[in-house]
């Protein structure tokens, strides 16, 4: 008869040979135990060791222990929620999806679908693909685009040919790149030096078409294809031969002449000056001097003829003449680059780029003072007030308004194709400068940002419907609202030797000059917020970034 045996009993095996794998074997005696030896298994609990309550009923694994107290538990990374799982939508421009994913944490990033394809049982070639990438950043970088802009470029290029942990890096004269092939693999790093920087906008839009081909599923661009076309784009000429840009500066500064009360006298003569500072500027850049020199001399001309039709008592408007000169000087397209890189969040490159436009500025006022204050000492009757009267003139003005960006995007070597929609933009841009500032009596510095906040809104949109940069349609349109005449208004009275009301002015001409900028910005920001592409609503929360903690 079997013997009772309790619940202890049924867990363990009731035959004989249910024996430990250590048993000695038949025929061998069994070691004697020393007395400092236990008999039971070494992985038995100590007796020492409390396991807790032994009257508690098992249960499951996921149950928190009866020691447990939530009050001195570890806060919660996670929220309750959870994580958002972010989608982005393969409709949106490239720009949009890489712009996301290098704002969100690298641990919650999707991971890369390559979309181009590499030959059976091959892998990328790393180095070539980081080469590509950095050549492609250069060209980016030194035609005045965005660091951010820079780095999505960058970005794309990595995940389209399958590298997925890449991490581009990009400041004002230095583009990095780092990819990591696994977590327990070196990581490759390479880098390329941006030592000169040119101004062609038709580049610029031939390697943005380059980056969206390679980034687009179903088109087939190899390595070797991409390096072929970037070596065509690298040998294209510009667009426009040398004169018909020295014919673009003199336009551009007649243009802004007529904007500020000047007739066809003062056209022919502000364009006169400007075109011989285009000339004096060339020959200087010929011999190697630095950049600060060139827009020091270009700034001489404008304003030595300006003080000339003062000297001759012409009944014309010599204030009118050098303001005109001065737009065609003022660095626009890096100052809006600088204000957008600060607002992104890369402030090592717009110091650097403001900087840089601190220094042209510094150079035009050097070049603008000097020959003024031999003017004022000739006898020249140079009049601040002149410069702030306006002029009714709503037709002639607009005119004037598109003439002066269709020269500027000539000046910044865009496709022709392009030039009708920046002398638009342009137009628009001075309608609504003219309705707050001079028909409302407003504020300038706010018509000046309302303004640009519709240039940069309307350059977004077109910059998405033809998956191109939205400088195209930007830089050229912002030229009729540039501070030329709070500049000058500031240097002739440093000349006059009204310091403060010199340094006053000059000090509004930069807050106009930041209006612009961020109106520019804020203009582009709320066209990716507000127009989103299908199945891309997810990517605005994995666009935040940290408030300063």
């Amino acid at each position: 008869m079997a013997e009772p045996h309790g619940p202890e009993d049924d867990r363990k095996p009731q035959s004989d040979e249910a024996r430990s794998a250590f048993a000695p074997p038949a025929g061998v005696e069994p070691p004697v135990p020393l007395e400092d030896d236990h008999p039971s298994s070494e992985f038995a609990v100590p007796d020492w060791l409390t396991t807790g309550n032994a009257d508690e009923p098992e249960g499951s694994a996921f149950r928190p222990p009866s020691a447990f107290d939530a009050r001195m538990a570890h806060p919660a990374y996670t929220p309750a929620p959870g994580s958002p799982t972010v989608r982005l939508s393969k409709d949106a421009p490239w720009q949009d999806r890489m712009r996301t994913m290098l704002r969100m944490p690298v641990s919650e990033r999707p991971p890369a679908e390559a979309a181009q394809r590499h030959e059976e049982g091959a892998g990328p070639a790393v180095p070539r693909v980081l080469d590509l990438t950095l050549r492609i950043g250069e060209l980016l970088l030194a035609g005045g685009e965005g660091a951010e802009d820079v780095e999505a470029a960058m970005y794309a290029i990595c995940r389209a040919y399958g590298l997925d942990r890449c991490e581009p890096t990009v400041t004002f004269t230095l583009l990095s790149v780092t990819y990591q092939p696994s977590l327990v693999d070196h990581p490759v790093t390479a880098s390329r030096i941006v030592r000169r920087r040119g101004t062609d906008y038709t580049r610029l839009t031939a390697v943005y078409q380059l980056v969206t081909d390679i980034s687009t599923e179903g088109v087939d661009v190899t390595l070797e294809e991409a390096y072929r076309r970037l070596a065509l784009i690298r040998r294209n000429r510009h667009p426009y031969p040398g004169w018909a840009l020295t014919l673009a500066a003199g336009g551009l500064a007649g243009a802004a002449s007529v904007l500020l009360g000047g007739g066809v006298a003062v056209f022919l003569i502000a364009a006169a000056g400007a075109m011989l500072g285009d000339r004096l500027a060339w020959l200087a850049a010929g011999r190697g001097l630095p950049e600060f020199y060139q827009f020091a001399v270009a700034a001489v001309p404008p304003a030595a003829l300006g003080v000339t039709v003062s000297l001759l008592h012409a009944g014309l408007r010599p204030s009118a003449v050098i303001t005109g000169g001065l737009f065609a000087l003022i660095p626009g397209r890096a100052l809006v680059a600088a204000v957008q890189d600060g607002l992104t969040g890369f402030y090592i490159t717009a110091s650097a780029r403001l900087l840089e436009v601190v220094y042209f500025f510094v150079a035009i006022v050097v070049g603008v003072l000097t020959t003024l204050y031999v003017g004022v000492q000739l006898g020249a009757k140079l009049s601040p007030e002149g410069t702030v009267v306006p002029v009714e003139r709503p037709v002639v003005s607009i005119i004037a308004a598109m003439a002066l960006s269709m020269t500027f995007a000539i000046l910044l070597q865009q496709q022709r194709s392009t030039v009708l929609l920046a002398m638009l933009n342009g137009a628009v841009a001075w309608v609504v400068f003219g309705a707050v500032a001079v028909t409302a009596e407003g504020s300038a510095v706010l018509a000046t940002s309302l303004a640009a906040g519709l240039v940069g809104l309307f350059g977004q949109l077109m910059a998405r419907y033809e998956r191109t940069t939205s400088l195209l349609y930007v830089t050229a349109a912002i030229g009729p609202l540039l501070p030329g005449s709070a500049m000058y208004y500031g240097v002739l009275n440093i000349a006059q030797n009204n310091i403060d009301a010199g340094f006053a002015s000059l000090a509004r001409a930069a807050a106009l000059a930041l209006a612009i900028a961020i109106g520019v910005n804020l203009g582009g920001e709320l066209a990716r917020m507000f127009l989103r592409a299908p199945g891309s609503a997810a990517s605005r929360r994995a666009a935040k970034r940290t408030r300063g903690f």
